[in-house]
């Protein structure tokens, strides 16, 4: 197991300039290691628009994971809009992706990884997609990765002795509190933005996380063909 482990997220824009964010996560536990900054703003704080969901004791945390990770990067993106175009690339260890994209979409993905990896309680359950990270992913796609994430979970738990789930109840449960969590931080985001290419990331995210439960079996269902051999 490496110490660690990045994504490269750069984005390059019509007038070449370009905005780069290295992402590094611990190689055992998938947490951010994001480097050390003072002036972090109010809307950062717990107990700013704290999630509904939320298990964190403002008390105890001061500031909400998430938005203390993904404050500076929110802040490079403030004088563009949705809708402006940019060229991605995205490079992890083994391969790079590229897409053109609108900054919105590009974003999206981006802020999945900060969400999933900065210590969420609830978004922390979705951590071991970013280790198998593939951005700009369809629906389907995103469907048999959570699908199988969620399977190997259980796969996992029954090895340890712990009780297992094969269904999907358990899936859409954790999405259910997702929802929640991106619901809540879209208000805390309205805030904190100056314009709405963050918030329109997260949406982006949400309709995606939304999607996953609810076309998960027919999406299932019409693969199975696939599986003739297995199945047999």
């Amino acid at each position: 197991m490496t110490e660690s482990f990045k994504i490269v997220y750069a984005y390059k824009f019509g007038d070449s300039s370009t905005i780069r964010f290295d992402l590094v996560m611990d190689g055992t536990t998938l947490a951010l290691q994001p480097g050390k900054r003072e002036d972090l703003p109010e809307w950062t704080l717990l107990g700013y628009s704290q999630c509904a969901n939320c298990p964190l004791d403002r008390n105890a945390v001061i500031r909400c994971p998430i938005a203390a990770n993904f404050s500076e990067i929110s802040e490079k993106f403030t004088s563009f809009t949705s809708h402006d175009r940019v060229s991605v690339a995205v490079i992890v260890e083994e391969r790079t992706y590229t897409k053109n994209t609108t900054i919105q979409m590009g974003l999206s993905p981006l802020l999945g990884i900060i969400m999933t990896t900065s210590g969420c309680p609830i978004l922390e359950q979705l951590k071991p997609m970013v280790r198998f990270h593939l951005p700009f992913a369809s629906l389907e796609e995103t469907i048999f990765r959570m699908v199988s994430m969620h399977l190997v979970a259980q796969y996992l738990r029954k090895s340890e002795g712990k009780p297992a789930e094969w269904s999907l109840e358990g899936l859409t449960k954790i999405y259910a509190e997702v929802a929640k969590v991106n619901r809540d931080f879209a208000e805390r985001l309205v805030g904190a933005s100056r314009s709405d290419v963050n918030i329109n990331a997260l949406v982006n995210l949400d309709a995606f996380a939304k999607m996953v439960p609810l076309a998960a079996d027919k999406m299932l269902k019409k693969i199975s063909p696939f599986f003739s051999a297995l199945l047999q």
